[in-house]
C-alpha cells in the first residue's frame, strides 16, 4: 500500500465527512459496485425464491442473513480502486471465492447482528487478522469509531425499510384502475397463503433490488470510517508529507553528502590509521564502568520489561501414579490425550461450543415465530384473534349487497322481473343477491368479505354441479358488465337469467 497512490486526498475527517468521503467513492465506482453486486446476489436470491416458494419469509430471511458474505465483493473493489488499481467485474467476480473463505462461519453466526460490521469487515478482509490479534486492533480502533459505525447501521437499516415500502407504496399506486376495484391494502397485505404467493415475492424482490443500490453505499461509508481512523492513529496525512518532501529534497541532499564526503578526506586518513582500543584492555579495565558491568547491566535491563514479558500458562494434567494403581492396565492413551489438550485446543472448543449455542439460540427464535405466526401476525395487524367456531358465520354483506334472507323478496324472479323495466340495475343486484344469499345459506359455501367474482366461482366449482356453475357464471358476467361497464344485458337475456332462476331455485326464498 503506497499514500502517494491513493486516489483521495489523506488528511483527518470528522465523522460525518469521512462517511460523506465513502458516498463519493461508491458514486465514482457505482456501475462496478452495483453490477458486480446484482451478478452475485440476483440469482441467490432467485434460488432460494424456487426453492422456498410455498414459504416466502423463509427466503427472505435467509437471503438477508447472508448479506455479510455478499459485502466483501464492495469491499474489495473499493480498496483496490482507493490505490489506483481498480479491478474489471470479470476479475471481481473471479476474487468473490476466495474472499468468502476467511472467517465466512463467523461473519454468518456470532458477528452477524454487529451493528459495527461495516467498520471492523476491513480489519478481518484487508489486514488478514484472526483471533486475539483481531480483538488487540480492535481495542485501538473501536473507541473512537464504534459510535459512528453503529448510527450508521442503525440510519441503513431505516432507510432499508423506507425505500422498500416506498416501492410498495409505488407498485400499488401504479396498479390500473379496474383491477384496484377488487383489491384493497388489507387484502394485498392479508392475502391467502397459497393466493398471495406471488406478492410476498415480489415484495421480497423490491428489497433485492434495493440493496442493489444501498448497500455498496453502505460498505463504502464504513471503509472510510475505517481509513479516517487509521490516518488519524498512524498520521498518514504527516507520513504523506514527509515522503513527498524526501522526494523534492532527495537529489540535494545527495549532492551536498557527496560533496561533504569529498572534502573531509584528507582529514579522515589519520584517524582511520588507528587502531581503535580493545574492550580488555588496562585503559578500559580502570574505568568506573567496565565492559563486564555493561554487559552484565545490559542483560539485566534485557530480561525486565518491556523487553521480556513472562507469562504463566496453567492447564489440568494427571497426577503422579500411585503405587497401588501400578498394578492396574495403564490408561496411557488418556493421558497422552491431556497432556496434548493445551490452551490452543480448548479454546477452539470453547469456540465452537459457542458457535453451537448460538446456533440453537437463533434455531429456536426461528422455530418460534414460525410456529406462532399466525399469532404473530394478528398482534401486528392489532386485531384479536376470533374463537374457533364449529362452523364459520356466513357474512352479512359481500360486495355492499346484503345478504340475509330477510332482505330478499319470497319470490326472486318474479320480483326481477317487475324491476327491469324501471330499474335494472336493481334487478341485477337483486339477483346476484339472491345467488349469493343462496350459496352462503343453502350450499354453505365459505365466502368472505375480502373474495372477488372470480374466487366466488372458483368456491362455486368444489361443488360440483355444472347447472349452478353455468347460471352463476353467465350472471356473474351479467353483473360485472353492469357494475363495471355500464352495459345492461338485452331483453331476451334478461327474461333468460329469470327462467334459469326458476328452474334452478324456485320462487320461494327458501330450498
Amino acid at each position: 500500500m503506497r499514500l502517494t497512490d491513493a486516489s483521495v486526498a489523506i488528511r483527518p475527517r470528522n465523522t460525518w465527512e469521512a462517511m460523506d468521503l465513502g458516498v463519493l467513492l461508491a458514486r465514482q465506482h457505482r456501475g462496478l459496485l452495483m453490477g458486480s453486486w446484482a451478478l452475485v446476489t440476483l440469482p441467490v436470491f432467485a434460488l432460494l425464491s424456487v426453492l422456498l416458494w410455498d414459504h416466502p419469509s423463509i427466503a427472505m430471511l435467509l437471503f438477508w442473513w447472508l448479506k455479510p458474505a455478499f459485502e466483501r465483493l464492495p469491499l474489495h473493489i473499493l480498496s483496490k480502486a482507493l490505490f489506483g488499481d481498480t479491478p474489471s467485474l470479470k476479475q471481481t467476480l473471479k476474487a468473490w471465492p476466495r474472499l468468502l473463505k476467511p472467517q465466512l462461519l463467523a461473519s454468518l453466526t456470532w458477528r452477524r447482528l454487529s451493528l459495527s460490521r461495516s467498520f471492523t469487515l476491513p480489519v478481518q478482509q484487508l489486514e488478514g487478522l484472526d483471533g486475539q490479534a483481531r480483538q488487540q486492533r480492535l481495542r485501538v480502533l473501536l473507541p473512537q469509531g464504534r459510535r459512528a459505525a453503529r448510527w450508521l447501521t442503525v440510519i441503513g437499516v431505516h432507510l432499508e425499510y423506507v425505500l422498500w415500502f416506498g416501492l410498495l407504496g409505488l407498485f400499488y399506486l401504479l396498479v390500473p384502475r379496474q383491477i384496484e376495484i377488487d383489491w384493497h391494502w388489507q387484502q394485498l397485505v392479508f392475502a391467502a397463503q397459497h393466493q398471495g404467493l406471488w406478492l410476498q415475492h415480489l415484495s421480497n424482490a423490491f428489497y433485492a433490488l434495493i440493496l442493489i443500490v444501498w448497500e455498496p453505499i453502505y460498505i463504502a461509508c464504513g471503509f472510510s470510517l475505517y481509513l479516517n481512523r487509521r490516518t488519524v492513529l498512524e498520521a498518514w496525512d504527516i507520513e504523506l508529507i514527509f515522503r513527498q518532501l524526501r522526494q523534492r529534497l532527495m537529489p540535494v541532499v545527495t549532492a551536498l553528502l557527496l560533496g561533504v564526503g569529498l572534502l573531509s578526506m584528507p582529514f579522515a586518513q589519520p584517524a582511520m590509521a588507528a587502531e581503535p582500543a580493545a574492550p580488555d584492555t588496562p585503559r578500559l579495565l580502570k574505568q568506573a564502568l567496565t565492559s563486564q558491568a555493561s554487559q552484565d547491566a545490559i542483560k539485566a535491563q534485557l530480561q525486565a520489561p518491556p523487553f521480556k514479558n513472562p507469562e504463566t500458562v496453567t492447564r489440568w494434567r494427571l497426577g503422579e501414579p500411585s503405587s497401588k494403581a501400578s498394578s492396574k492396565p495403564s490408561s496411557g492413551w488418556l493421558k497422552s490425550l491431556l497432556e496434548h489438550f493445551d490452551s490452543r485446543i480448548a479454546g477452539t472448543l470453547t469456540q465452537g461450543l459457542e458457535i453451537l449455542l448460538w446456533a440453537l439460540v437463533f434455531g429456536l427464535l426461528a422455530w418460534l415465530v414460525w410456529r406462532y405466526r399466525d399469532g404473530l401476525l394478528t398482534f401486528v395487524g392489532r386485531r384479536r384473534r376470533p374463537r374457533a367456531k364449529p362452523a364459520p358465520s356466513p357474512a352479512p354483506q359481500l360486495f355492499g349487497l346484503a345478504l340475509g334472507i330477510e332482505t330478499l323478496p319470497d319470490d326472486i324472479a318474479a320480483s326481477a322481473e317487475a324491476l327491469w323495466p324501471r330499474q335494472p340495475r336493481e334487478a341485477m343486484s337483486l339477483l346476484y343477491r339472491g345467488l349469493l344469499s343462496r350459496l352462503l345459506h343453502d350450499y354453505q359455501l365459505p365466502l368472505k368479505n375480502a373474495d372477488t367474482e372470480g374466487q366466488v366461482l372458483e368456491r362455486l366449482a368444489q361443488l360440483q354441479e355444472p347447472a349452478l356453475q353455468a347460471f352463476s357464471q353467465e350472471l356473474t358476467g351479467h353483473w360485472q358488465n353492469l357494475a363495471y361497464g355500464h352495459r345492461l344485458p338485452a331483453a331476451h337475456q334478461q327474461q333468460a337469467l329469470c327462467e334459469s332462476w326458476r328452474r334452478l331455485f324456485g320462487p320461494g326464498a327458501v330450498r
